[in-house]
Formats: C-alpha cells, structure tokens, sequence
C-alpha cells in the first residue's frame, strides 16, 4: 500500500515531512495510509509570513469583503468536498459522521458570512455597544470599539472533526481580519491537508492568510507575541501544559481552550415511559453515544434518571444499542464506525476500566459484539459500553474520567435537587441536556446548573421535530464551558469574532466618533443635502447628511380625526381630566403614533426614486408629549449606510422630532432600503 506524505504550507511553500515522520494508520484495517511531520519546519518564517503578508492583505478588506470572501470559500468547498468524504472514512467515521463533520464545518462558513453581512458594518472598525455621554452637553463622548489584532492565530485542533473544527475556528478569524496557522491533529490531519489544498487552490484567500503544520508544532508558541491568539481544543492534560508556558502567561498572549467535558443528560421527572419525552430521551443518548463512536466533545457522558426509571432506561437504551449495527464506516449499513486508531481504543478501553471500579457494565461486553465487513482484532472498533452506577454520591472517578467513545454511566437521582447536584459533580460541561415537559423543571435546572454549563439545551414533544440535538454545537450560539470544560467560547456569530479582535474605549467629541466609527453620532456636523435625500442613490447619500422640515401644527381636531380612525382612544388623548391626573401628562395630548404618521409626511418624497422600501425604525423614544396647538418638525440625517447586494443597500437615517421650542419630543432610526 503506498504511503501518503502529508505535507506542511508554510511562508508559501508545501513541505514533504522528513525522515522522522509519524506514521498514520487507517482506524478500519490498521495499516499505515500515511505520514506526517517535519522536525525542521522554519516556524519564525511562517509567523513572520502571516504577520508581514497575510494580516495586512487581510486588514485591507472590509467585514463584508471577508463575508463575501468567506461565503466564495464555503461554495467552493461545497462544490468540492467529495475528496474529503473518500479520505475521512479511514478516520472510522460513517457517512452520517462525515456529513457532520465537512457538511458542518462548510455551513458554519455560510453561517458567518451571512453575519458578517447583516451584523457588522461594511468598515474596518467593528463599534461595540451605544455611545456613552460623558459630558453634560454631549461635546465629550465615548464609544466601544473593536478593531483586528495585529498577530497571527495558532489553531491547534483535536482528531475528532479534522474539518469542522478548522473550519469552524477559520471562519470568525478570517472574519476578524486576523491571519492564521492551522494545526491538526495527526492522527487525522490527512483530511485537513486535503481540505487545505482545496482552500488554497480556490485562490479566494488573500497571500499569507493560511498556512498549515502537519506535525508538531515546534517552538512556535514561545515566538508568540501580545497580538497573537492560541485557540486549543484537546484534552485537559495538554491545554494546561500549554497555556501555562512562562512566555504565554508573561505575555497576556490570548489562549481559548475548548477542553475535556464529562456533559450529561437529564431525564426530567415528568417523563414516564408512557410520555413522549422518554421514547425522546432514549433517542438522544443512543445518538449522543453512537454518533462518531462517541468522540464527540459534546457526546454524552453521564445519564441521569429518576430512580424510579433506572431500570426502564437500562432496558430501552439496551434494546435500542443492540440494534446498532458496527462495522466499517464506507458500508451504507453501518451505524457506528471505529475509533479513530489503535491508540485511541486503547485509552477508551483503559478508561473504561476505570468507570468500571465504581460502576457496572450493563450492556457492551468485549466479547460478545461483531464488526461487519471488518476485523474488529486489526481495526480501532469497540461497542457500545453503558455502565450503571448505583452510589453516585459517593463515586469519584464517573464524575471526573472523560473515556472519549461509545462510553456512558447511567445515574439515578431522587429529585431535582439532587439531580442538579450530581449535574454540578461535572465540574464544568460543554453543555447539559434536559429532557422535559415541565417548564418549572427547565427554570429550575437552569438556576442550578447553568453556572457550570456553556450550554443548556431543552427538548421535549414540543420542539423535538425541529431541534438539532444535544450533541450539536451552532455557530450562532457560543459553544464552550467554565471549569474544566476550558473556560473559554468560541462560535456564537459576532462574539465569536470578538476573541481576534481588541476593543478600545474611544473618548472624544462627537466628529471625532463619527470619522472613527463611520456612524452619525448626535451632536457632529451636519451637511445639508444638496437635493431632497430621498431622490438621492445610495452611493450618493453621505454620513450626517442633513435635512430640516418645515413645522406642522398639531391640533385638537388632529388628534380626534386620529383616535376615532385608528380606535386609540386611550384616555390621555381624549379625555383633559382624566390625562391631567396622569403625572406624565399637562393634559390632553398627541398619540405618539400620530407625530410619526407626520413626521413622515414631513420629510417624505412621494414620487419614485432610489428609495424602495421603509423597512422598519428601531430605538424609538417619545420624550416630551406635544399638546394641541402646538408645532412639530422633523430633522432627518443620514447616520449610517450598510450595502446589501449590488442592487440596493440599507440608510440608517437618525430622525429627531423638535416643537416650537426646538424641544426634541421624539427620536428614531428609520431604516429604508435605496438602489444604488
């Protein structure tokens, strides 16, 4: 069998390994399909290469340029992934693991991109929160910003998924602006060098963006600076070892760690075996404990039971478990592969016998399991083990030994206090799950378990056909743990992007925040527009471009024409005694729906133009009421622009209601849709 060499992309440059590379063996067979790693790797060059190339061609680019960049990459890879499904096998993994894995990690890109286009502003300062007056009459401000980190992330990633969990990391760095050195797991980094080339071949990433280590990583993370970011996911052995390097402390150099995570599932105590919520349970467990022979940081570990269902549990999960047919992953039939390799079996295998000293063996002999279309003796398989715990209480190793597969101790509890006490034994999860009906259950387990959890996830008839799963990180939610989950986040759309990225507090006049943050803050200059802003395209329209309307009086008849032809006849609108009584109210007053039907018609332009659509106003404020016989006028300013595709683009305008007196009585953001 020829020997694939798994090279490294380094400063530019494909690297074959050296002679004393690691061999890698296939989980299905056992026979060695590859090798990787090259001892001199020149890691200073590629930190330098991403520092001096890549992070300044990516900083050039705009959020929505690395949206579209990202969204360009995803659709390639989409359109490519074929070649990863045919490497990804030997890893061990079915069909349906790989679907999670690459399709996953390609939707994760999607995800992202799609955010990056609709959540940040096409600009290269990302602004963090709402301006803060810091001045009594707003002449000194302050504002939260986030800009790119100037380094380069190292993402050092686990065997488990060799795609998603690159992709996943590369999606909100690239979006950050920060370049970046992959390094997979060896174990499985030939379908990651796989995906590499892809990614390179497409040409869509700018130079120096990516580059990849097949193999150890050298001495690159004592050449690591302030600027740069670690981002770990493996065990708890080696995330500690490696962020309690001397350098990486001494030099606040950023360290994300997504790590071992004993996660559990509740069944809630509502759910009888006559409930739907049970026959659910048993469905997500063996799920959780099949799906990629249980290698899954978020797979289920221990499984708690009311006591009085332990035996019901046992007895389904163990019928549904002797349906699962093993074998090797490129059959259509098989339902759970092998481990990712020898080695791996043997540390499952060992763990196991540890949750054993405290535990019982209730379904998964050694002995008695068969392995279809493979020899279970050469390849990296083992079945499905389920133990049973009868002291919970007073075990130890269940609730602190992590056997990364098919591998999970059922619990019983004798009420929910209890239940969330076991849960907390965990000392920090990726995420729990709890199976109930019973909102007071939810509301419970949450105030008592949500500390130690990145995670809670709730399922029951009422949204089990829609759900994703436990076992299912999303890219629109954070996806990590406190404790010894690792203590960090990653994913959950723009807060993912914020771990490359440093935020400032910027203090200054209201100019001076608008030229940074490319938003109209109140109180900065204004332009007057040279014609009406409505008849104006969007590429024409400039930030603090100004309109003032003439006054329109508001009048008693106005105010009953309106009330009697909407039904809002509330009280302060309609009867003088009643709203002089009203502490917020001089007497009778204007709907504050009727000054924005006004307003509108104020600074509206009737006739067709580059404006398509009112799409909706958000932060409205009514701040002063406004009495019959009293005036109102509009100040409408083009505070923010945000392009949406190559027709037509979003206008933030800032729009300000003032009386006679120039009082404001109102605000909003109106947001309209213009072709450019």
């Amino acid at each position: 069998m020829t020997v694939q060499d798994i090279c490294s992309f380094a400063a530019g440059q494909w690297i074959a390994p050296d002679s004393g590379a690691r061999r890698i063996a296939s989980a299905i067979t056992g026979d060695v399909i590859a090798q990787a790693g090259n001892a001199s790797l020149d890691v200073s060059a590629m930190l330098d290469h991403a520092k001096s190339v890549g992070g300044p061609n990516l900083r050039k680019l705009t959020f929505h340029d690395r949206a579209r960049m990202l969204k360009a990459l995803a659709t390639y890879l989409d359109a490519n992934k074929q070649v990863l499904y045919d490497l990804a096998f030997n890893t061990g993994a079915t069909k349906a693991d790989n679907m999670i894995d690459i399709d996953g990690g390609i939707g994760t890109m999607f995800v992202f991109a799609s955010k990056g286009r609709r959540e940040m502003p096409d600009a290269h300062v990302y602004l963090d929160g709402d301006v803060e007056q810091l001045s009594r009459n707003g002449s000194f401000l302050g504002q939260h910003i986030c800009t790119s980190m100037q380094g380069v992330a190292v993402h050092i990633n686990a065997f488990n998924f060799p795609i998603w969990g690159m992709l996943e990391k590369l999606a909100p760095t690239f979006l950050a602006g920060v370049p970046a050195i992959v390094k997979p797991a060896t174990t499985s980094c030939y379908v990651t060098e796989a995906c590499v080339r892809l990614v390179l071949d497409s040409k869509i990433l700018p130079e120096g963006s990516l580059q990849l280590v097949s193999g150890s990583l050298g001495d690159m993370l004592a050449m690591l600076d302030a600027q740069d970011i670690v981002s770990f996911t493996g065990s708890a052995d080696t995330a500690l070892m490696l962020r309690s390097e001397r350098h990486i402390l001494q030099n606040s150099i950023r360290f994300i760690a997504e790590q071992d995570s004993l996660n559990a599932s509740v069944l809630g105590p509502d759910a009888d075996p006559e409930t739907p919520e049970f026959d659910l349970f048993i469905k997500e467990v063996h799920r959780e404990m099949t799906t990629k022979a249980g290698q899954k940081c978020t797979a289920t570990r221990r499984i708690f039971v009311p006591d009085e269902q332990v035996s019901p549990v046992i007895d389904a999960l163990s019928d549904r478990l002797k349906k699962t047919v093993i074998g090797d992953p490129r059959l259509d039939t098989t339902q759970m592969g092998a481990l990712v390799s020898g080695d791996q079996k043997r540390d499952v295998l060992e763990k196991a016998g540890i949750i054993g000293e405290e535990s019982e063996l209730v379904f998964g002999e050694l002995d008695d399991f068969c392995v279809e279309g493979a020899d279970h003796e050469k390849g990296a398989f083992v079945p499905p083990m389920l133990f049973h715990c009868t002291n919970p209480d007073a075990a130890v190793r269940v609730h602190d030994i992590e056997a990364f597969g098919p591998v999970s101790t059922i619990m019983g509890y004798s009420g929910l206090d209890h239940a969330i006490e076991l849960v907390n034994k965990g000392r920090g999860s990726l995420v729990a799950s709890v199976i109930t009906h019973s909102a007071d259950v939810a509301r419970e387990m949450v105030t008592g378990t949500a500390a130690w959890h990145g995670r809670l996830y709730f399922n029951n008839r009422d949204s089990m056909k829609e759900s994703t799963g436990h076992g299912s990180p999303l890219p629109h939610m954070v996806h990590g743990g406190p404790g010894r989950a690792g203590g960090s986040e990653e994913l959950g759309g723009v807060r993912g992007v914020m771990h490359y990225m440093q935020r400032t507090a910027i203090q200054g006049s209201p100019d001076i925040l608008t030229a940074i943050g490319g938003k109209w803050v109140p109180g900065a200059s204004e332009s007057a527009a040279p014609a009406h802003p409505f008849t104006r395209k969007f590429g024409e329209l400039r930030i603090g471009e100004t309109v003032y309307t003439k006054p329109r009086q508001v009048t008693l008849d106005d105010i009953e024409h309106f009330a009697e032809f909407t039904g809002d006849t509330f009280y302060a609108h309609m009867d003088d005694e009643s709203a002089s009584a009203n502490p917020f109210f001089p007497g009778r007053v204007a709907h504050g729906y009727l000054l924005l039907s006004f307003a509108a018609g104020l600074f509206v332009q009737p006739d067709p133009g580059p404006v398509l659509a009112n799409t909706g106003l958000d932060n409205l404020r009514f701040i002063k009421p406004v009495e019959p016989g009293e005036s109102v006028r509009v100040r409408l300013t083009v505070k923010h622009k945000t392009p949406r595709n190559d027709e037509y683009g979003q206008v933030r305008w800032h729009v300000t209601l003032s009386n006679q007196s120039d009082e404001v009585v109102a605000e909003y953001d109106l947001l309209t849709m213009n072709s450019y």
